[in-house]
């Protein structure tokens, strides 16, 4: 039997990459500003010893009848007191918008809560350099899926206590919350998910990562070979037989030697050595602005680690999303940047090929000169154009609904 020997070379190899790629252990982050809150405030308890689930809401201009509620769900390790401006924007435009942070981020992280906390009541600077390590419990998103279950019945209760019609409902999500967001409304059909009338995808999660320069030289094709093996794992596809034998053997070798590494990598004691800090190319990627990239490098919020299980459970939801979203039929707007590498192209290029058809209101734009991932934080004039394009969106699928409504259908 050679299996032995493959599982140790896999196993030396990865250990040999993730040495290699560690920027340090030392890695210390303080709170010196409250968390930036915005909007009114609203407390959903949770179990245990879980910070409450804060949901932030803005309301039109003398809380006059609005178009439509917008709940806002951010990306990975950020948080959604970066988004007041935009959910000023479409406060603006006569929506009600709510926006809330998802299981271990932001004030849902229980350092990052006690943290704010303390400055509230007269903290001059709290660390806040173990608040990723909320990620060690997490093997998948389910409970990312929970916060906006939780968040999306608050929206729904707070739109409908604040007139007699029954308002629709979108989302707008980015990233890792457009995953959360499409995994979520893919898993539940029920009166909540109905009440969701369309979703707005910014740059979403459907693909893994593709790291530029020399670092992608590197790590790329451990990346490629993960998701590969994952993609097959348990799951032949319609190829030949001595391909589907061959990519079947490559994921019993692969599989489970990766969960296993990763897993004992994010043991206490070993977690600390080996989630590593967010690199520096992806604030490069992530906007244009060099005033957007002074804030997210000086933002004490966001969380800069990744703990391996976390980032490995991704992968799993990612490679589970794509065998299951050929029948996601809500109604979508999606915009990406063709030369992104946080989520790139094809991800989205996948989806929209399997559910283009799936709904006539179905739209996407393609950036096709831009390499950038936040597509809210871009300069002008193009921020102002994906934000015009998202509510041009959002009017025309009003107005489809008004008419519908209208017609007794």
């Amino acid at each position: 039997m050679r299996i032995k020997p493959v599982y140790a070379n896999i196993t030396a190899i990865l250990a040999l990459l993730l040495l290699l790629l560690l920027p340090g252990c030392a890695h210390q982050q303080y709170a010196t500003t409250p968390y930036p809150a915005w909007g009114e405030e609203n407390s959903i308890p949770q179990t245990g010893d879980q910070p409450p689930l804060l949901l932030r809401m803005m309301y039109p201009a003398g809380r006059m009848k609005p178009e439509a509620c917008l709940l806002l769900v951010h990306g990975m390790n950020e948080h959604i007191g970066r988004y007041r401006d935009v959910a000023y924007y479409f406060m603006q435009r006569n929506f009600m918008v709510a926006g809330f942070d998802y299981e271990a981020h932001g004030l849902s992280n229980l350092v990052l809560w006690q943290a704010d906390q303390a400055l509230r009541t007269g903290a001059e600077a709290v660390d806040v350099s173990e608040a990723y390590l909320a990620q060690a419990a997490l093997g998948n998103l389910d409970p990312a899926r929970k916060s906006l279950d939780l968040a999306l019945q608050k929206t729904i209760a707070l739109c409908d206590a604040h007139g007699e019609a029954d308002y629709p409902v979108f989302i707008l999500s980015h990233s890792l919350g457009a995953l959360i967001t499409a995994t979520f409304l893919l898993q539940n059909r029920n009166a909540i998910t109905e009440r969701v009338q369309g979703v707005v995808f910014l740059g979403p999660g459907f693909a893994v990562s593709e790291p530029p320069g020399w670092l992608g030289w590197l790590v790329n094709p451990i990346i490629k070979l993960s998701f590969h093996a994952e993609t097959h794992f348990l799951n032949p596809h319609d190829e030949p037989f001595p391909l589907m034998a061959f990519n079947q053997v490559l994921a019993f070798l692969t599989v489970p030697v990766l969960e296993g590494v990763f897993e004992i990598l994010s043991l206490p004691g070993l977690r600390r050595a080996f989630s590593t800090v967010t690199p520096a190319w992806v604030v490069d990627y992530l906007t244009d602005s060099a005033e957007e990239k002074k804030k997210i490098r000086d933002d004490s919020w966001i969380i800069r680690r990744t703990v391996p299980r976390y980032a490995k459970g991704i992968e799993e939801e990612i490679v589970l999303f794509r065998r299951q979203m050929h029948a996601f039929d809500t109604p979508y707007d999606l915009i990406y940047s063709a030369q992104d590498p946080i989520t790139p192209a094809w991800g989205s290029e996948d989806f929209i090929h399997a559910t283009l058809n799936n709904h006539s209101d179905n739209c996407y734009l393609e950036l096709t000169d831009s390499r950038y991932h936040q597509h809210l934080f871009l300069t002008e004039p193009r921020r102002s154009e994906v934000l015009q394009h998202i509510t041009q969106w959002l009017m025309h699928r009003i107005k489809v609904l008004n008419a519908v409504q209208g017609s007794g259908h």
